[in-house]
């Protein structure tokens, strides 16, 4: 089954991209339906990296849900004006074991209006064998939350070079998203 969101949002493109990849922004738009933490030695990154993290999903904070491996890979499309992460992770444990296929895309990209606000696309596409369509309600509600959190945090959003910099160990430089 697949969950498709549009929406603009109001801050600009370099903004969302980095908040997209933050995990406090994840935990923040999954909050309160479902609380997630990281099974990581460190924790969570500022930012995330391509690769596997592993994290516990708890239901309201409270209930086990079970863990899922967020697999984040990174893309760009159009010649570059289209960022894409893209988690094709999979549950580990618990009820979210049920999943049997996940593959998460968020796009950004300038608002084509020219705004100077973000672009804002959201895919899922999942299945949980034999009961796809009966989970498509939760997953669809879900997706509703996150995007309504999405919106009303975006014009928190920025990227002040030199605020917010991040040097990463090849030596580029990255930056996190940060309140006004």
């Amino acid at each position: 089954m697949r969950v498709l969101l549009k929406e603009i949002l109001d801050c600009d493109p370099d903004a969302a991209w980095r908040a997209i990849r933050s995990p406090a922004v994840l935990r923040e738009v999954s909050s309160p339906l479902f609380a997630l933490e990281s099974l990581a030695a460190d924790g969570f990154p500022t930012l995330w990296e391509p690769g596997e993290h592993e994290v516990l999903v708890k239901g309201f904070g409270l209930v086990p849900a079970g863990r899922h491996v967020i697999r984040l890979g990174v893309s760009s499309r159009q010649h570059g004006t289209v960022r894409i992460l893209r988690d094709t992770g999979h549950p580990g444990s618990g009820p979210l074991a049920a999943v049997t296929h996940w593959d998460h895309s968020m796009a950004i990209s300038a608002d084509p209006a020219g705004t100077g606000k973000t672009l804002y696309r959201d895919q899922l596409v999942f299945r949980t064998a034999p009961a796809t369509p009966a989970a498509w309600p939760a997953f669809w509600a879900f997706w509703q939350w996150r995007m309504l959190q999405l919106k009303r945090l975006a014009p928190s959003w920025r990227f002040d070079l030199g605020a917010d910099i991040l040097v990463a160990p090849s030596g580029e430089t990255d930056a996190v998203p940060s309140r006004k």
